[in-house]
């Protein structure tokens, strides 16, 4: 039984290391210059980030949630139109930008109209990789980032 021990733990330690984390082939995925305009509206908002992929494989962004609004749907804008998407790629080595003008967060039922200072949270979920929790600032209704997007 004393031998049976020191087994099960390295066995366990040896799995702990085969996560996700370790593979150099895994997408790692974070997130730089989100921002929320002030929305003019009291039910709806536009959010606005970009998802960097430092991994050797790509991922899919599949839905966002927050407890802010009654849905948050990810559209793109081809054109001169906008539509909602089921999913947005992610690649390996690379990025997925929402801007202004392009693909985008959308905030529906808003549950109160977000204001200049604030933050909202929301959770971004993936095909491949776990959750991402982001803490979202609300800027002027005006605001431009300095990335330009």
């Amino acid at each position: 039984m004393r031998l049976l021990a020191p087994v099960a733990l390295a066995a366990a330690l040896l799995l702990t290391g085969c996560g996700t984390g370790s593979d150099p082939a895994a997408a790692k995925l974070s997130v730089r210059s989100a921002y929320i305009p002030q929305p003019v509206s009291d039910t709806m908002a536009a959010g606005f980030l970009t998802i960097v992929n430092e991994g050797g494989a790509k991922d899919e962004l599949t839905s966002v949630t927050s407890t802010a609004a009654g849905s948050v749907t990810l559209h793109e804008t081809v054109g001169s139109s906008m539509r909602e998407v089921d999913s947005l790629d992610v690649p390996a080595h690379g990025r997925l930008e929402f801007r202004s003008g392009g693909s985008h967060l959308m905030f529906e039922q808003l549950r109160r109209k977000p204001v200049e200072g604030e933050t909202v949270t929301v959770e971004l979920h993936f095909a491949a990789s776990g959750p991402l929790k982001v803490d979202i600032p609300v800027e002027s209704a005006v605001y431009t980032p300095k990335t330009g997007h």
